[in-house]
């Protein structure tokens, strides 16, 4: 169940990064799809072969689309998505770098919630798959964290640290206060 989930999960990070290339006019939102795109896709054939080899069902990509089907934690509603096919700019920037960092943390929570489950981790490929998710997603989401603060257009969002440095700190207060 967790990789017919995942299948699925990915399958929507797939959908979010093909909008980019039409609503982004920024290069490193460029390359963030491709190394998302490329990463999300390998995943998919190993989850669809490790699926394969157990003789299990093997969802369709767009089985995240059909009625009754339960979300994975992280996944973006039909409203978020909506917003993020008719944002465009730095505005669909914000939204999409906002909604990959939700859809992220949910493939981590997914992962945890498989581990928690008694023998879960016997699998030597399963493991080392959850493993990777759990390392390729967090430091992606350091990414696009940092990504997101340099599109802030708040001033505190770029503060150094002023608390060993007078002239630091009133730089800061001076950022805040304009």
């Amino acid at each position: 169940k967790f990789m017919q989930g995942m299948i699925s999960h990915h399958a929507q990070a797939l959908e979010m990064t093909a909008l980019l290339e039409t609503r982004t006019e920024r290069e490193v939102m460029r390359q963030l799809a491709q190394r998302i795109d490329i990463s999300q896709e390998d995943e998919i054939a190993m989850m669809q072969d490790w699926l394969r080899e157990r003789d299990q069902t093997v969802p369709d990509l767009d089985t995240h689309h059909q009625p009754g089907w339960t979300p994975m934690p992280g996944m973006l509603t039909h409203e978020e998505m909506d917003r993020l096919e008719a944002a465009s700019g730095m505005a669909f920037d914000r939204l999409f770098l906002e909604l990959m960092i939700k859809h992220h943390r949910g493939a981590i929570t997914m992962v945890e919630n498989l581990l928690d489950q008694a023998g879960s981790a016997q699998d030597s490929q399963l493991y080392a798959f959850t493993s990777d998710v759990t390392a390729d997603q967090s430091m992606e989401i350091d990414r696009m964290d940092a990504m997101l603060a340099e599109l802030s257009t708040d001033p505190r969002v770029q503060l150094a640290a002023g608390f060993s440095d007078a002239g630091e700190a009133i730089w800061n207060m001076a950022l805040v206060a304009s």
